[in-house]
């Protein structure tokens, strides 16, 4: 018999409209499966679980449900937030010593979404420290592990987010994605993860790493439980200047799996050096897919993609060098020096208070802003940066969708990349997307040694629904998404 945690969000909604299950009874066997393997997977910040407060509430919406049988669209499903987003009277420590006592005194716009829609809030869950990292090995409470090996990284930043939806620790999640951060976990660990339009979902609560990059997004095991949480989460606020008002349609509604007609468009340069024989093999078995679902594709040149990764580092870390400048231990954060001048305080709390990948990239970034350097760096980077818009424009001219993997390889072993810049080379599909802005998806597309592979399909601004349909076309053909870990 399938247990509760096992059916997915929208199958499981499903059932408790229909009275077969009760919310307490999702919220029960959630924690059941946390409690039976969260010390292998360490998906949650410690501390950061809110067992008691969860099955209160589903108790609360059992008797409303079947008091008057109404149920708000996420009613009583259980999800895991990402630890930069704020959520009234939790701890918010964004994995840093810096934030470890940290209580947030107000709610994100998209937790006050999520909690209209009554969905239930189960815990915080781990990630690399303010965002930065592709392994979640660079969290102060130490690393989460993929639940497909133990002995590898569930992706980065948002792995925690990624890791307990795959282990079926939670039935979705929200994560953030400034270049990659859900799409790298949602490829490494078997799920599907979306990076939405900038400016679709509001960034209000988030605590920022590069506001111009990132974006709050979901990791769920399916696409439609991703249309399902994306008709939340989406929508123009007052309280964040980047969002756009302008009309979001009903994804789950419009979910179809017809592809006649759909052109996708496949990047040379994401299939030369550096992919994986065997991932590259699996993507392009899947647009073979695709195709006999009524798709077709051709193949086309970026003409300046290659330089992306160090265009988007550059901007990423200048943006980390003021974002976090705030946290000085004076005004809040850890402080651990009292005695001395100001700067000597301040130079203090931050270098214990900050990790070496986060003190790498301000150092990085602050270089980079500096009198002498902003024109040879910053400046110049910006100007990629709409170079390698516009060469999406151009594609997306002949293209509906872009295709390609998400990630160069499968997961790999903790501490088999030390090296710094062999890690930042692990973005360099996902990063040209936030740099431009538009949205993407990773799909599970099939496995490497017993190792998920990740396929990302990329579309134009706000056509969130074109490269849904996609997707959905794709997984309900396949059964890749259905596949569970060991664990």
């Amino acid at each position: 018999m399938t247990k509760i945690h096992d059916i997915s969000a929208s199958v499981c909604l499903e059932k408790m409209r229909s009275q077969e299950i009760a919310v307490e009874e999702v919220v029960h066997s959630i924690f059941s499966k946390i409690e039976e393997i969260e010390d292998k997977i360490r998906g949650y910040v410690p501390g950061s679980l809110y067992k008691d407060i969860a099955l209160k509430k589903a108790k609360e919406l059992d008797k409303k449900i079947k008091k008057d049988g109404k149920l708000g669209s996420l009613c009583g499903l259980p999800i895991a937030i990402k630890d930069c987003i704020n959520v009234t009277g939790t701890r918010t420590t964004c994995g840093s010593h810096m934030l470890e006592n940290y209580t947030s005194p107000y709610d994100a716009t998209v937790i006050r979404k999520l909690k209209a829609a009554e969905a239930i809030i189960i815990g915080k869950t781990n990630m690399d420290e303010f965002a930065m990292g592709t392994s979640t090995e660079n969290s102060y409470f130490g690393p989460t592990r993929n639940p497909w090996d133990l002995e590898r990284v569930p992706g980065g930043s948002s792995g925690g987010s990624g890791a307990v939806v795959a282990a079926r620790e939670a039935m979705f999640a929200l994560g953030s994605d400034t270049g990659g951060s859900v799409r790298c976990p949602a490829s490494y660990c078997g799920i599907v993860g979306l990076k939405t339009t900038y400016g679709l979902v509001s960034r209000y609560g988030l605590v920022s790493y590069a506001c111009s990059l990132e974006q709050i997004a979901p990791l769920t095991r399916t696409v439609k439980d991703c249309a399902l949480l994306l008709n939340v989460i989406t929508g123009y606020d007052p309280l964040d200047s980047t969002t756009l008002n302008r009309a979001v349609p009903n994804y789950l509604d419009a979910l179809e799996t017809d592809l006649k007609g759909v052109k996708i468009g496949l990047p040379n340069q994401y299939f030369s050096e550096g992919i994986d024989k065997t991932v590259k093999t699996r993507i392009l078995k899947a647009v073979e897919k695709l195709e006999e679902l009524g798709a077709k594709f051709d193949t086309f040149d970026f003409e300046h993609v290659d330089h992306s990764l160090p265009c988007y580092y550059i901007i990423a870390m200048s943006e980390a060098s003021s974002n976090l400048a705030r946290y000085d231990g004076m005004r809040y954060g850890l402080r651990v020096e009292d005695d001395g001048e100001w700067n000597e305080i301040y130079s203090k709390n931050r270098q214990i208070g900050f990790g070496p990948e986060v003190r790498r990239r301000i150092m990085l970034g602050t270089y980079a802003l500096s009198s002498g350097y902003y024109d040879a760096y910053y400046l110049k980077a910006l100007k990629v940066r709409t170079l390698l818009k516009n060469d999406f424009l151009r594609a997306f001219k002949d293209f509906d969708v872009i295709i390609g993997p998400t990630m160069p390889d499968v997961a790999f072993k903790f501490g088999e990349l030390s090296d710094p810049l062999s890690m930042y080379l692990m973005d360099i599909y996902t990063v040209p997307i936030n740099l431009v802005g538009l949205p993407a998806i990773s799909i599970p597309c099939g496995f490497k040694n017993e190792l998920p592979i990740g396929m990302q399909i990329i579309g134009r601004f706000f056509e969130e629904q074109t490269i849904l349909n996609v997707a959905h076309a794709y997984e309900q053909n396949t059964q890749f998404h259905e596949m569970k870990p060991p664990t």
